[in-house]
């Protein structure tokens, strides 16, 4: 089944003419006469961005999540890209009407009209795993209903057995394949794809967010409406908004556009470092921003989660980086174990600052972080730092909010936005905040402990007696059966004494 779809995938690279990304190397330039020649049944009329788009919307979900990623980064792809790779986001083809009444009945085991007052059959968005259709419950309240494509695992899962047998030839072949952890990272990637293929894990994800935000002047979650979410259908609050992608709208409803990229960085962080818990597929189609200035998020279905020890890793990696502390980037990097520990701090030092240095006191529109990423890569590799599978989607959601940055304030100036929420979190990390809201969060665990302590206590000393008493009694054993061996070896040596004298 893997060969079937390598060869698919073959076929419809060509069948859109997407070796023309790869032959318009100047070295490769004499095959397209060839290839031309082999082709000459194919349709290339469609611009070269379009023919992309089309492409990896018909190979499938996980082609089009990575056209997604790409679609953010105008920095690094032309402008005729960018436009078609950004309706991926919520303007990928829908499936049939029948197929979503046939799904719904399944689910509910009832009539479409008898679970909704009102259902609309034509979606609002489309995109890569399920499409979403405005609805009515019978008590008035306007709905979305998320409903997940067919037969979406199978080819799922032939992708994601193509890209591991990938990640496991690149870690035989290549020397930096095992240091960059490659098997791991497909493994991480294919679990958080198998979280969006169940919407009852994503509807539990949304109502988290939703808890962690709730009456937050910043960002608004919608509901989940449980009585009506299963695993192929998640039904939420109807939440209304203007596309971030869509400046021109948010100016004329009086949106301050460089308040809104400063309000991005601070969710972000906040997600990050404050509850380690973020939404890691945060493309423009995913976020909306209400009448009232508020970010509202949609699409829960990949979360990212660190422990309080990558964050306080992270916070200080950061944090050292924005006040251009070079030397304790790379320390914190050998605590962390992600540089070995014979590694020479001061060179590793000098790396860093030869590829950030020239970066600060930029506003984005400046800085190619795709550049910047290239020779961060290129140093870790000759220091043999390992690549952090955990940090895989925080790292992917850092240049989708980098990206949405750049498109809606090119003057933004990330670390002067992010370095005071970084020191404000540190302070409550590890200063005397930090002391008492860690006994706050401890307090309840030592109301459980601290009457039991005399009685832990009383055992632990007896047990330690019986312990030692139990020790004596095997060392006295050990020391009598000692005395009788010894005892005995003397008994022979004396009768062999006396045998010989009376032989004598």
């Amino acid at each position: 089944m893997r060969l079937f779809r390598l060869l698919k995938i073959q076929y419809v690279a060509f069948q859109f003419g997407l070796d023309e990304f790869v032959l318009s190397h100047s070295r490769l330039r004499f095959l397209r006469v060839i290839v031309k020649t082999l082709t000459f049944w194919r349709n290339l009329d469609k611009p070269r961005g379009e023919r992309l788009r089309l492409a990896l919307a018909t190979l499938g979900p996980i082609f089009v999540k990575f056209g997604q990623m790409l679609s953010t980064r105008r920095d690094i792809l032309p402008q005729d890209i960018a436009d078609q790779l950004a309706k991926l986001q919520d303007q990928v083809p829908p499936f049939a009407s029948d197929l979503v009444f046939t799904i719904l009945e399944k689910e509910y085991g009832q009539k479409v009209e008898e679970v909704f007052f009102k259902f609309d059959s034509t979606p609002i968005a489309s995109a890569s795993v399920a499409q979403v259709h405005l609805a009515v419950l019978h008590d008035g309240t306007e709905v979305a209903v998320k409903i997940l494509r067919p037969n979406l695992a199978e080819v799922i899962a032939h992708d994601i057995a193509l890209m591991d047998t990938g990640a496991w030839l690149a870690e035989a072949l290549w020397s930096d394949g095992k240091r960059l952890k490659l098997r791991q990272v497909v493994s991480e990637f294919a679990r958080h794809l198998d979280d969006e293929l169940d919407l009852m894990r994503e509807a539990a994800n949304c109502s988290q967010l939703r808890r962690n935000f709730l009456d937050s002047p910043l960002l608004l979650v919608p509901e989940v409406y449980w009585d009506y979410c299963r695993n192929s259908v998640m039904v939420m609050e109807r939440v209304k908004g203007i596309p971030i992608s869509h400046v021109d709208e948010l100016i004329a409803q009086g949106t301050d556009i460089p308040q809104l990229a400063r309000v991005g960085v601070e969710i972000f962080f906040t997600q990050v470092f404050r509850d380690g818990y973020f939404h890691a597929d945060m493309h423009p189609g995913n976020i909306f921003v209400g009448k009232d200035g508020r970010y509202i998020a949609v699409d829960f279905g990949i979360m990212g989660t660190l422990s309080d020890e990558d964050k306080n890793y992270l916070a200080q990696n950061f944090l050292a980086f924005f006040r251009r502390d070079y030397a304790r980037v790379a320390q914190a990097h050998v605590e962390a174990g992600w540089a070995p520990k014979d590694t020479r701090v001061d060179d590793f030092e000098s790396a860093i600052r030869a590829v950030c240095e020239p970066i600060f006191d930029k506003p984005l529109k400046e800085i190619s972080f795709g550049r910047v990423l290239l020779q961060l890569f290129q140093a870790s590799r000759q220091f043999n730092v390992e690549i952090q599978p955990q940090l895989v989607l925080l790292q992917k959601t850092l240049l989708n909010i980098e990206g949405l940055g750049r498109d809606l304030d090119p003057n933004l100036d990330l670390w002067k936005t992010a370095k005071p929420f970084l020191e404000n979190w540190m302070s409550e990390q590890i200063g005397l905040r930090g002391f008492a809201s860690r006994v706050q969060k401890e307090a309840p665990n030592w109301a459980v402990i601290l009457p039991e302590f005399p009685r832990l206590v009383h055992q632990m000393l007896s047990e330690n007696r019986n312990h030692e008493l139990e020790k004596r009694m095997t060392d006295l054993v050990i020391e009598e059966k000692r005395q009788n061996r010894l005892l005995a070896l003397i008994a022979i040596l004396l009768a062999g004494l006396l045998a010989w004298q009376i032989f004598q």
